[in-house]
Order: structure tokens, then C-alpha cells, then sequence
């Protein structure tokens, strides 16, 4: 089990190990999928690196409701597959038509348009399966709750509308709420999901559920707050994708409606209601107060 960490360098521990651990999880997830194109593309994606916060999120609340790591660990491998799908299907051309990705060439640019939407496709269908046959040592009622969430937040009511609602954004000036809301379906939503899920498995009560949502939707924003800020002080060896596409794209963003210094207050003022929200928990919950700090220090 991880320890709980209380400084810098112990989380930068924490982090190294569970990352290493989702990476082997990752690697292992995926068999040798049939046709060899097919495999080749979603491992392309899906093992490309990243900072892998969501299954870390995951599995950090778990541990705090009790559970044990390997518990969450098919779940968290799930919810980056659904992230990851989600990247793929948002780089394509008719989407937000990007070239880079985690610094390199996106899935389309390698494999063509149609692999790439099937890649995706394979890899959100994937990622029930390692809930529902690969999960061990959790009730099935708490992995039919988890089925729940990952369901929602991939479709209409999570991914697929913050999506829509982007796109149909775009070259217009939408007010805050409107950002919010893509914001928390497109991002907000599958960071809500990977904690609510990592604490559904670990047995969290009423009272701690309700305290995560809190938290996840606090730096579900922050974190894309940080995102816009980034697209517009960062450059793009730094993100590893394309720097300043919200702009090429005439996006509304938080910096373009209230300046970087009143976003970079926002996100700050949301990270430190999230953390307040696990004040019951104190040092127990120290993984996921660290991870909060982390969305609005990152630098991509």
C-alpha cells in the first residue's frame, strides 16, 4: 500500500510509484488484439505517457475509503482508457483537428481517421470489461455502481455533451456558465468519475462520497482553468500538443474572460475548497490534497 504523504518529496514518491504501477497495469490490459492494426493503434495511444492523474486519483481514493490498491486498479486502468479514447476522438480533423499529442504525432496522423475512431471505440468497450471480468475482490454490487458512473460520464451526460457543446462553441462568445459547463462535462466529469469510482470500490460511506464530489468537481476546473492558462503562456515542446490552439480556434477560455491573473485566483480559490472538503480526513487523505496542489503547480 502506498503511504500517505505529508511533503513534497514524499508525494513526488508516491506519484513515481503509482505511475509505475499504472503503467505496468496498462501494458498488461491490452492482449494481442486481432487485427494487428487495431493493436498497434491503441497501444500507440493509450501507452503514450502522461502525468496518468486519473487512475492515480482513482486509486488514492480508494485507499482513503479503506480499500487496497489492487482492488482499484482494474477500474483505474478503465478510466484512462476512457480518457484516452476521448483524446483520440477529440485530435481528428473534425473535431478539434490537432497533430499533436503527449509529443507526438496524434492517432489519426499515424494510422488515418478511420483507425483512429476505431481505436477509440475499442478501447471505451475495453475499459468495461476490465471492470466488469477483471476486477477481483469487489462486490459486484460496487462494480455495477462503477459500471454507472464510467456509463454516464462517457456519454451525453459527461464526455459526449461537453464535446458537443464545445464544438458548437467555437468562433461564438459564450458567458461563464456556458464555459463552466463544458468545462465540467469535458474535463470535470471523468476526474469526478475517477474518484467517485476509486471510493465506490474501496467502500466509502454516504458521507465521504458526498465530500469527493466535492473535491473532484473543485479540481475537475481547476484543472482545466490551468489547461486554458497553460495554451496561452506555454509553449508547445513544453505541453507536448499544440500550443495556442483555443485561440487558432476562436475558443472562449477562462484567460480570455477574465485575465490570467483572475483565472490563476480562481483555479487557486477552487483547489482550496476541494481541499476543504476532506478536512475530516486530514493526513489520511493526504495523497489526494497533494494531488490537488499538483493540478494548479503543474507546468503541463
Amino acid at each position: 500500500m502506498v503511504e500517505a504523504v505529508t511533503t513534497t518529496f514524499e508525494f513526488s514518491a508516491y506519484m513515481a510509484h503509482a505511475r509505475d504501477l499504472v503503467e505496468q497495469a496498462l501494458d498488461d490490459s491490452l492482449g494481442p488484439e486481432r487485427p494487428e492494426s487495431l493493436r498497434q493503434a491503441m497501444r500507440y495511444s493509450l501507452l503514450a505517457g502522461g502525468k496518468r492523474l486519473r487512475p492515480i486519483l482513482c486509486l488514492a481514493a480508494c485507499e482513503l475509503a479503506g480499500g487496497q490498491i489492487e482492488q482499484a486498479l482494474p477500474t483505474a486502468v478503465a478510466l484512462e482508457m476512457v480518457h484516452t479514447m476521448s483524446l483520440i476522438h477529440d485530435d481528428l480533423p473534425s473535431m478539434d483537428n490537432d497533430d499533436l499529442r503527449r509529443g507526438r504525432p496524434t492517432n489519426h496522423k499515424v494510422y488515418g481517421d478511420a483507425i483512429a475512431i476505431l481505436a477509440g471505440d475499442a478501447l471505451l468497450t475495453r475499459a468495461f470489461e476490465m471492470v466488469a471480468l477483471r476486477s477481483s475482490e469487489v462486490s459486484p454490487e460496487r462494480l455495477l455502481k462503477v459500471v454507472g458512473e464510467i456509463s454516464l460520464v462517457a456519454g451525453a451526460p459527461g464526455l459526449v455533451g461537453g464535446q458537443v457543446v464545445d464544438l458548437e462553441s467555437e468562433g461564438k462568445q459564450v458567458d461563464l456558465d456556458t464555459l463552466e459547463f463544458i468545462h465540467l462535462h469535458k474535463t470535470g466529469a471523468l476526474l469526478k468519475a475517477c474518484v467517485t469510482c476509486g471510493a465506490l470500490i474501496g467502500g466509502a460511506d454516504d458521507e465521504m462520497l458526498n465530500a469527493l464530489r466535492i473535491y473532484a468537481k473543485g479540481i475537475g476546473l481547476a484543472f482545466q482553468i490551468i489547461d486554458d492558462i497553460l495554451d496561452v503562456t506555454a509553449s508547445s515542446d513544453v505541453l507536448g500538443k499544440t500550443a495556442g490552439k483555443d485561440l487558432i480556434a476562436d475558443k472562449t477560455t477562462y484567460p480570455k474572460l477574465l485575465g490570467l491573473d483572475e483565472s490563476r485566483r480562481r483555479a487557486n480559490q477552487l483547489v482550496n475548497e476541494a481541499k476543504l472538503s476532506l478536512e475530516p480526513w486530514k493526513v489520511k487523505a493526504g495523497p489526494l490534497l497533494a494531488l490537488a496542489d499538483y493540478i494548479t503547480n503543474r507546468d503541463r
